[in-house]
């Protein structure tokens, strides 16, 4: 069995060496991951500049690209075999709710969910790696139990994107896992403006909202209540329940053809 793993936080960051060293026991496991933090580059490609991978002492390979890049470049050539998994993380911090559409993390197993590799993105519930042994061992606990349903199936007809995220507690308050749905999130804070030295002003972009729809079934809730949660993700973005209302604009813009 062999799994690929990358990440947003950059290769040195503390949460892939623990994925890194829970998983290394179960497979094959080689890591590709950006050299510099990628948080929130969502699926960006680099498509007009070159890329270069390096590697480090510790044998992790690491690319001056996002997360997909490194995914990509990857399946597509870096690697010369297709991995049974492609696995994201620790983030530090959450991708729940509306955090998935923005996420490096989650960008990066998606890019091997397109690929037909089944992916799993992992996250922690707030920043600053505490507990960071418990999310491991509870990710290793995922990948052990869907290792060997993936023995074999190198080309899947069905391959599926899950995303994690595991509260940051001692592993004796985790409760296990559940799977949600992804619940909301409030606007963005406000943006904060700066003037640098030379009389410029500068934007940051404010911090994430508060959850907005946290009810029983969301991520937001089942974390808060110590669970690690599984939601499984799609990529078609289509709203299939609004086709039909749109069908008559379609056709009035159409001269009336349907």
């Amino acid at each position: 069995m062999k799994i690929l793993i990358s990440n947003d936080d950059g290769y040195q960051a503390p949460g892939i060496t623990a994925l890194y060293e829970a998983l290394k026991d179960l497979a094959d496991v080689e890591v590709v991951a950006p050299e510099h933090n990628n948080s929130a580059k969502s699926n960006a490609l680099t498509l007009h500049s070159p890329l270069y991978v390096q590697r480090a002492p510790n044998g992790f390979r690491y690319v001056n690209g996002t997360p997909a890049d490194c995914v990509h470049i990857a399946l597509t050539g870096l690697l010369g075999y297709r991995p049974d998994l492609v696995v994201s993380g620790i983030n530090n911090g959450a991708n729940m709710g509306d955090d998935t559409i923005y996420s490096g993390t989650v960008g990066a197993a998606m890019e091997g969910y397109l690929f037909g590799i089944p992916a799993i993105a992992f996250s922690q519930t707030e920043k600053g790696w505490a507990h960071l042994d418990a999310a491991a061992d509870k990710a290793a606990e995922l990948v052990r139990r869907l290792l060997p349903s993936l023995e074999g199936a190198q080309i899947r007809q069905d391959p599926w994107l899950l995303n994690v995220n595991i509260p940051c507690r001692p592993a004796s308050e985790i409760r296990g896992f559940k799977v949600a749905r992804l619940g909301r999130r409030h606007a963005a804070e406000a943006v904060i403006t700066q003037v640098n030295p030379r009389g410029d002003t500068m934007y940051w972009i404010g911090s994430a909202g508060p959850a907005k729809d946290d009810v029983d079934g969301t991520d937001f809730h089942a974390t808060q209540q110590g669970y690690a949660t599984i939601t499984p993700l799609q990529v078609d973005l289509t709203d299939h329940d609004r086709l039909a209302y749109w069908a008559p604009t379609a056709a009035a813009l159409s001269g009336g053809e349907r």
